[in-house]
């Protein structure tokens, strides 16, 4: 499927978008601006992250109301279970929904500083499944949850994760949010796999920007996620030159978005990193634009 057809083939598609809690007062504003230069695009929803342990959570409640109150957009709130009591996360999990949050995305969580393997708070959630079980027995919130198409790190096989994914979903998943790759087949092969195991829920890849290789080859890293040496040749002697990194990312989004759509994936959700651009313009790619005049005319 060339670009030209991808983007004439009028096939529905539906788009997430992933955003961080600032730091700073400047970040902040760099935040909306993102935030307010993709709304028009339409997304299903959009999520804002946790850091490690939990770090940014007063962070990432103030900026998921904000978005309730300021937007059209539909927030989908990080929750983890590490380093929290069950009483906490219920309290979390009721202000939420108090708040107008429908949509939570449920995940273990790494411990502070990601350093070292996973142990639970003496009085929270073991587990992710555990932590969904709990969100719903106070609220029916719909639940995403992650997905390791080339395994997690705590992980031993493949076929462990696609149980861990299963077990997500017997809980009250809705959908599966990838870890972000460059394997277009690893990914579907993933999904057929989990298919094949009974999981019945949307598996929805992840897309990340690569402006910034030596920064995603670091997260790749404690993710579990692999960068082909292809990419990084790709890259080779431009760390100086940000405006052609800026059009090879595009270019390396637009075949990813071209090959997952020829392998039957019609939903993509993006790890904006709080830039908007390279996000915006893959969305062209996949025919999506603004909202008309006309448009907001018919939908109110």
């Amino acid at each position: 499927m060339s670009l030209k057809d991808l983007v004439a083939s009028g096939v529905p598609i539906t788009v997430s978008f992933e955003f961080f809690p600032p730091k700073t007062p400047e970040s902040e504003e760099s935040l909306w601006r993102c935030i307010k230069r993709l709304e028009p695009l339409r997304p299903s929803f959009v999520s804002v992250t946790y850091g490690a342990g939990g770090t940014t959570r007063e962070r990432t409640h103030a900026t998921v109301k904000r978005i309730v109150q300021e937007t059209n957009l539909k927030p989908a709130a990080h929750l983890t279970c590490v380093g929290s009591p069950k009483s906490e996360i219920e309290d979390i999990v009721e202000a939420y929904w108090d708040a107008g949050v429908r949509h939570i995305v449920a995940l273990r969580g790494d411990m502070p500083d990601m350093d070292g393997s996973y142990c639970p708070h003496p009085d929270g959630y073991d587990s992710t499944p555990a932590l969904i079980e709990g969100i719903r027995k106070h609220a029916q919130f719909e639940i995403s949850v992650s997905a390791y198409p080339e395994r997690h790190p705590d992980s031993p096989s493949r076929a462990h994760d696609i149980e861990i994914l299963k077990r997500k979903v017997e809980a009250g998943a809705t959908r599966a949010l990838t870890q972000f790759g460059f394997d277009t087949d690893i990914v579907a092969h993933f999904r057929d796999e989990a298919v094949r195991a009974g999981v019945r829920v949307p598996i929805v890849p992840g897309l990340i920007p690569t402006t910034n290789l030596k920064g995603i080859a670091r997260m790749a890293a404690k993710s579990g996620a692999s960068v082909p040496s292809w990419l990084r040749k790709l890259y080779e002697g431009l760390d100086a030159d940000a405006d052609t990194r800026k059009t090879l990312a595009a270019a390396v989004l637009a075949e990813q978005v071209q090959e997952l759509r020829q392998r039957g994936f019609d939903a993509f959700h993006f790890y904006t990193l709080n830039q908007a651009d390279l996000t915006y313009a893959a969305c062209r790619m996949l025919g999506l634009g603004p909202v008309t005049h006309v448009e907001k005319v018919a939908l109110s």
